[in-house]
């Protein structure tokens, strides 16, 4: 019995790194039934943060580690997008200081589990449909694991402009929104959850983007509202990149489009902004 139960130990610390969580079904689907859970929680060999939800000795320190385990040991196709994923790529360092807890903003054609709201010590997880406007993520590659960016230190790209942002001292893979997709999810949140000032700020510092992986996120977005927002901000900056996009491949709808109650028309793009806002710098 002590073999057996050296074994599962054993095993468990290859299968659980410290510091990221797995939930009681991925256990169970490990070998690992409710009595011996139960058993390693009184031993102080897993620790269960709260119900359902395991892991090591080492502490949660941030939330990319909840979002980490999702994305890898609970295989949960999730990616951090729109204002979060420019946070993380220094594009909106000079937006108001978020509060203590943040607001992370998290992308999937899946329902995330219930349990992650009860993480809100670490931040505030909000939950995005990802193919709503854009199509579902077609991935051919690989099933992510702690091993995908464990050697690399650089970004590299996955299908759908999402991206692997090696995290942390382990270079643990982070499936971020790359900031040609994730702009477009912030223009979603338009007017609603974002201000066109903030927005306008943004577009400003985006001065990197590849055409080639914009110009396909475009021409397969849905939303007419997006499309539109987009190159009405494109146009007030007026960054190099946007020579390189062919519009025409772009469908932009027909009719105007009551975004901003109460602003003015513009009337290239048929979309109401704030007075405020003038159409080119």
């Amino acid at each position: 019995m002590a073999i057996q139960k050296g074994s599962k130990l054993n095993q468990l610390e290859r299968l659980l790194p410290e510091g990221l969580l797995v939930d009681a079904a991925w256990l169970e689907q490990q070998g690992y039934s409710r009595a011996l859970r139960r058993q390693y929680v009184s031993a102080g060999w897993l620790i269960q943060p709260v119900r359902s939800v395991y892991h090591r000795q080492r502490t949660i320190s941030g939330w990319e580690q909840i979002v980490i385990s999702l994305q890898t040991l609970l295989q949960y196709p999730v990616s951090v997008g729109g204002r979060s994923a420019l946070e993380l790529q220094g594009y909106a360092h000079f937006l108001p200081a978020s509060p203590d807890i943040r607001t992370i903003h998290l992308y999937t054609e899946k329902k995330i589990p219930g349990w992650l709201s009860k993480f809100s010590g670490y931040a505030n997880f909000i939950s995005h449909n990802r193919s709503r406007f854009l199509s579902p993520i077609q991935h051919d590659e690989k099933v992510l694991t702690l091993e995908c960016s464990r050697n690399d230190t650089e970004v590299t790209s996955l299908p759908g402009g999402l991206l692997i942002m090696p995290w942390g001292q382990w270079k643990w893979p982070l499936v971020i929104s790359s900031p040609e997709r994730a702009i477009l999810e912030l223009l979603d949140e338009l007017p609603r959850n974002e201000s066109f000032h903030q927005v306008d700020m943004i577009m400003e510092g985006l001065v990197n983007l590849r055409p080639r992986r914009l110009q396909a996120l475009l021409e397969d977005a849905r939303s007419v509202k997006v499309k539109r927002l987009f190159f009405f901000f494109a146009d007030r900056h007026q960054h190099k990149w946007l020579s390189h996009l062919n519009r025409e491949k772009v469908s932009l709808g027909s009719g105007k489009r009551v975004i901003f109650r109460g602003g003015k028309l513009e009337p290239k793009y048929g979309i109401t902004v704030p007075e405020e806002i003038n159409a080119v710098h």
